[in-house]
Formats: structure tokens, C-alpha cells, sequence
């Protein structure tokens, strides 16, 4: 049979924290020994890697062609938030994941959304209710409840966070956390509300403040938020407490490498390498309660062979047996899908888009390379005719989120740090609500940009004058409904065209879709205007 087979190599056995030569016995898609023996293929065999918390949605890619990319790295399973679809299609979103996943073999777990919206101080498309939560709770196809955003909310005891959070309890199922910052006594009720993870860390006195609450620590490398660096040092002292993840990939980045990038990193800079893939392989397995073989004789058959740990190059990625990559090219078909959306936004006129100035200071986003947190700064507006413009030269771009469920007038701002000389860029992926979110130099070139977007029913976009590049998402706003690869080709053209003109930003479409997060400090932009992430309340533009 097709997945019963005889495969020889290095074994990486992480269950036991030992390497030898072996021989593993694949029967009907079922490890049914595994052998030690005197000499062996010249690979190394290991458990399939696990990111161990990712936004599918932010791949750009449906659940099924995230797989399909996935594994041509050896990535076997994920643990995924759906949140990003639950803002716009609410519990229908989630089915609509699961659905998907079920046309893949890669071993999703998904969540179920805590925070739908992630604040009161926005408009998403749709609400998920305690009700909902149970509802979801109850499906063995849901593993544990998704970040808990609302961190405010579980340390002044709000009875709708506490809720969900109890029925998690009952249902037996972890609560992944997400407080950026939170250190101390804060740190400790948090945790001792039953929260486990934490992805947000940015520092590594954070981190370990959090270890010792009893919270275990995603190491974040995602296309914008990266923590790898300064967060690594943790697998040294605390090798049981990590797990790695992306959180956000785009698909170009994902084209290139997934989890096997930090477990070569991580080998490369010292660190113990049974201590490195068990970061991916059995931690988010045991914590998660994965239906994920770790290489053990009754497992599924779900590992990878990789030429050695230095290069680490995947020569195979099996899951229950089936061989679904090899040297780098995924096997797997991509697959029919349909493609639900809710948006209602009607286009604009470069005058929706003018700022009467009401002084000559403005409170000012300033964005950051490799960061979700935000700077809120003050500076002069640049003034014509009464109304504050932008000004590149100084790296002052007008900022702008529009309601795309409902017709409403766009909410207006400034931001610094996304460097654009000309032109403007715009998507509907602005976290968590997933309204139209655009920057840029002038209003005629943001007015160009939103209304592709209005045409397309979502997308990213980046306009400068004449030139135009648009890269549909039809479903939700959020994903392509084509091949993945041709959809990573294209992110890749549009994010060099975004490049071209200035922006000196990995990955500008992730950053800026970050600017509408309202639950990471410190100044954002809702589709109701400013909002003031450290203080958590609406914030005033002028000064």
C-alpha cells in the first residue's frame, strides 16, 4: 500500500530526547516500530513541525492552500485562530475554515474566537456571543478558545470574558492569551484566570515574568511582528515553557519558509537542538492535545527527512503515511472553494478624504519595523488652504480606515514611519475588524486606491497616479481564491511596487494592517477614528 513503507535515517526522537540510527516501519499510515540499527541513510528523520498559533486568513490563502504551501517545509500542523474570518463572517467564517480544512490532510487545530470584535471602539461585520463560543466549544474540530484580547476585560472581571473563559474550563480545552506588556501582579491574575500562552511578548523581562506566572511563551517570526532574537534566549533555562510561531505569514514569505527557518536558526545559533525541535514538534503537540505522531511506535505517521540540521533542507514531509511534499514541492492538489464576503462600502471622492486642520499639532501613528505596538506622536501639521495635507518629505502620510459594512464617512489621520515618497496603498486585512485601512501621499491616489478595493470586494492595492496593481480577496475580504503560489507571485510584485516607491518596510500591507488594531498600544486608527491603545479610549487628532 501506498502508505505502508520502510524508511531509514537519523531519528529525531523528541519524546525521548535522543538521536540514533533506525529504521521506522510505516503500516496502513501507522508508525508500527521503530528500530535502532548499526548504520542508516545518511538523513535525519523527525516529527512534522507545528506552528503552534497562526491567522491562516493572514496567509492570504484559504486553510486547504495554506497546507499546500505549508508543507513543502516540513510544517505538518497548525494551531489557528480564525478570528480574522469571525470578524467579517462571524461563526459562519469558522465553519467555513473547518470546512476548507477538511480537504487537506495537514493537521489543523482551530480556535474558537474570544474577542469578536476585539473592542466596543469599532465596527466589525459580525459578533461572536458567549453562546457562540459554547456553541463552538462543544465541536471536537475546536481545540482550545483563541487569544484573549480583551486583557482589561479578565482583570476587572468583565462577566462576558469570564464566561467564555469558564466554559473553556468545562469543556476541558486551553485558553491561548494575548497581552502585550502585562508584567507583575497584572501578569499573575491574568494567568490565574486560566490563561496558558502568551504570543505578545516583546521583551525578554516580560517573557520571563511570565514564565514564572506559569504562562508558557510563543516565540513570535511572523511577515511583520518579529520577536525571535530578543525572545530566544528563553530555550536555554525554560526549553519546556516555549513553542514557536508566525501568527501572521504572507504568502510570499510562506513560499519561502515556515517553521523549518527558526528550528535552523536556532540550531545555527547554539542552542540545544533536541531542546530547538521539541519548541515544534512536542510542546504545541502536548499542550494543544494535537492528533500529531511524534515519531513513536502507534503514532500516525506524520514527520519529515531533512538532509542534515545545519542546512535543513526537507527532502520529505509525510502525513498518516501519505508523502504530501518532497524536496521542496508540495504534492498536494489545489482545491475548489467558494468564496463568501460581506461588504457593503460604496466608492469615495478625493474631497471625502480632506482634514480641516483644527490647529497645528496632531497627535501622529508612528509605525515601527517588525512591531505591533505603535508610537503616538506630536507633530506640526503641514497646512494648505486650511486643510492639513500630507507630507512625505517629512514622512507624514494621511492615514485613513472606512466602514466597509456600512456606508459611513471614512475616519482620518496621520502616520509616520511607512516612508512612501508618492502614491498610496490600501487593504481590506486590517486587523481585527477588517475595514478598507489606507495610507498614502494624496487624496487623489487614496481615493483611486479605496475604490479598486470597493470594485474587487476586497484586496490589497497600491496606486501611483496611472499605475495600478490590484490583488483580489474575495473570500472575506481576507483570502485569495486562487492557486497559492501565483498568489504569492503577486503579493510579491505589489509589495515591490510599494517598495519602489520608498517604504523601506518588510512587509509595508502587514504593518499597516496592524494599524487598526486597537488592542496593541499605543496610538491606532478604527473606522471611528483615533484610539488611544494604552489609555483605552477614543483619542483626539488635533492638539
Amino acid at each position: 500500500m501506498e502508505n505502508s513503507f520502510k524508511i531509514s535515517g537519523n531519528i529525531v526522537d523528541v519524546v525521548h530526547g535522543v538521536i540514533f540510527n533506525g529504521t521506522v516501519t510505516v503500516v496502513n499510515g501507522k508508525i508500527t516500530n521503530v528500530v535502532e540499527s548499526d548504520s542508516a541513510d545518511d538523513q535525519y528523520i523527525m516529527p512534522g513541525f507545528v506552528d503552534a498559533h497562526v491567522h491562516v486568513e493572514s496567509s492570504m490563502l484559504v486553510p486547504a492552500e495554506f497546507a499546500r504551501l505549508a508543507v513543502a517545509h516540513g510544517t505538518m500542523a497548525s494551531v489557528s485562530d480564525p478570528h480574522e474570518i469571525a470578524n467579517v463572517l462571524g461563526i459562519e467564517g469558522v465553519r467555513f475554515m473547518i470546512e476548507n480544512s477538511r480537504q487537506s490532510p495537514f493537521r489543523f487545530c482551530f480556535g474558537a474566537p474570544s474577542c469578536v470584535p476585539a473592542t466596543p471602539f469599532e465596527t466589525s461585520g459580525a459578533v461572536i456571543g458567549t453562546a457562540d463560543v459554547k456553541e463552538l466549544l462543544e465541536s471536537s474540530e475546536i481545540g482550545y478558545l483563541a487569544e484573549m484580547m480583551n486583557f482589561p476585560g479578565v482583570l476587572f472581571n468583565d462577566a462576558g470574558v469570564h464566561a467564555k473563559l469558564q466554559l473553556a474550563q468545562k469543556y476541558g480545552k486551553p485558553v491561548d492569551g494575548h497581552a502585550p506588556g502585562l508584567k507583575g501582579d497584572d501578569a499573575r491574575r491574568y494567568a490565574a484566570a486560566g490563561i496558558t500562552t502568551d504570543h505578545e511578548c516583546y521583551t525578554l523581562e516580560e517573557a520571563l515574568d511570565k514564565i514564572a506566572c506559569g504562562m508558557k511563551i510563543l516565540i513570535r517570526e511572523g511577515s511583520a511582528a518579529r520577536n525571535f532574537d530578543t525572545l530566544i534566549p528563553l530555550l536555554k533555562d525554560h526549553p519546556d515553557k516555549v513553542m514557536f510561531c508566525s501568527d501572521d505569514k504572507h504568502p510570499d514569505d510562506l513560499v519561502e519558509g515556515h517553521m523549518n527557518l527558526l528550528v535552523k536558526r536556532a540550531i545555527a545559533a547554539g542552542y540545544n537542538v533536541m531542546d530547538v525541535i521539541r519548541a515544534c514538534t512536542v510542546n504545541p503537540v502536548k499542550h494543544y492535545s494535537l492528533a500529531c505522531g511524534l515519531l513513536q511506535p502507534g503514532d500516525s505517521a506524520d514527520f519529515v527527512v531533512a538532509d542534515n540540521l545545519e542546512d535543513l533542507n526537507i527532502l520529505a514531509t509525510y502525513i498518516g503515511g501519505s508523502k504530501v511534499a518532497e524536496n521542496g514541492a508540495s504534492l498536494l492538489p489545489p482545491i475548489a472553494h467558494e468564496s463568501p464576503n460581506c461588504f457593503n462600502a460604496l466608492p469615495v471622492a478625493p474631497a471625502d478624504l480632506e482634514i480641516k486642520a483644527e490647529s497645528g499639532r496632531m497627535n501622529v501613528i508612528e509605525a515601527f519595523e517588525g512591531e505591533l505596538i505603535t508610537g503616538c506622536r506630536q507633530e506640526d501639521a503641514h497646512i494648505e488652504n486650511s486643510l492639513a495635507i500630507a507630507d512625505p518629505a517629512r514622512d507624514l502620510l494621511k492615514i485613513t480606515v472606512m466602514n466597509r459594512y456600512i456606508e459611513s464617512p471614512p475616519a482620518l489621520g496621520f502616520i509616520k514611519g511607512l516612508g512612501l515618497k508618492n502614491g498610496a496603498i490600501a487593504s481590506t486585512v486590517a486587523h481585527d475588524s477588517h475595514n478598507i485601512i489606507c495610507a498614502g501621499c494624496n487624496d487623489r491616489d487614496m481615493a483611486r486606491a479605496i475604490n479598486l478595493l470597493v470594485e474587487n470586494k476586497g484586496g490589497i492595492v497600491v496606486v501611483n497616479g496611472n499605475e495600478e496593481e490590484v490583488l483580489p480577496l474575495p473570500v472575506a475580504g481576507l483570502m485569495s481564491a486562487g492557486d497559492g503560489y501565483e498568489t504569492a507571485a503577486k503579493y510579491q510584485l505589489i509589495n515591490k511596487k510599494v517598495k519602489s516607491l520608498g517604504s523601506p518596510l518588510h512587509a509595508p500591507f502587514m504593518t499597516i494592517s496592524f494599524m487598526a488594531l486597537l488592542v496593541i498600544p499605543s496610538l491606532k486608527m478604527s473606522d471611528k477614528g483615533l484610539f488611544d491603545g494604552g489609555k483605552f479610549q477614543p483619542a483626539e487628532l488635533f492638539v
